[in-house]
């Protein structure tokens, strides 16, 4: 009797362990992939504030170029305001068309680009951009991860119970938005 005793009280040890652990597992990928969002919002930000520098560098050389210029300032807006996942990733593709645009522009004056202040914000863009490509690639990865392990046995038994649910990928709108921003740093 006393056999069969220990034998249940182990095992309701085991389940409270393997509970216990299953749980905070979750929690840590939770706020991983909060962690991960973040980035690439401090990352976006931090191309929305070099956008205002880029566009009055470019304004100083071609001025009649104000539809350009109302579609970045638009865009930086938009990307601003965002506050869900897919108004973030919408304003990030907006965003990226319209700064591809005013670098077209920027292409046409030799001299635009011999100024050491623009290269100097092509410079830090091209580095923002690589900095918010690693920031979805992480946040993805840990949403993989998160969705993976509340989706596989026996971890999906209590993941929705515990308030898990899973959540979107970072996904841009269209094929075009998918591609990098080009930056040239050479005339």
């Amino acid at each position: 009797m006393t056999i069969v005793l220990i034998v249940i009280a182990a095992l309701i040890v085991l389940i409270a362990l393997w509970f216990i652990l299953t749980f905070n597992s979750l929690v840590r990928l939770r706020n991983e992939v909060a962690q991960g969002l973040s980035s690439i919002d401090v990352q976006l930000k931090r191309r929305a504030d070099l956008i205002p520098n880029l566009v009055e560098a470019v304004k100083g050389y071609a001025q009649h170029e104000t539809a350009a210029f109302e579609s970045v300032s638009n865009a930086r807006a938009k990307a601003l305001g965002a506050t869900t996942l897919d108004e973030k990733a919408a304003a990030d593709g907006e965003m990226q068309a319209a700064v591809g645009k005013l670098f077209a522009i920027a292409e046409a004056y030799p001299e635009l680009r011999a100024v050491e202040s623009f290269t100097q914000l092509q410079t830090e863009l091209a580095d923002t951009e690589d900095k918010i490509a690693a920031a979805r690639r992480y946040y993805n990865t840990t949403v993989r991860v998160y969705i993976t392990k509340q989706q596989t046995l026996p971890t999906s038994l209590i993941a929705g119970a515990l308030g898990h649910h899973p959540v979107e990928f970072y996904r841009l709108e269209d094929d075009a938005q998918r591609e990098p921003i080009q930056v040239e740093l050479g005339a």
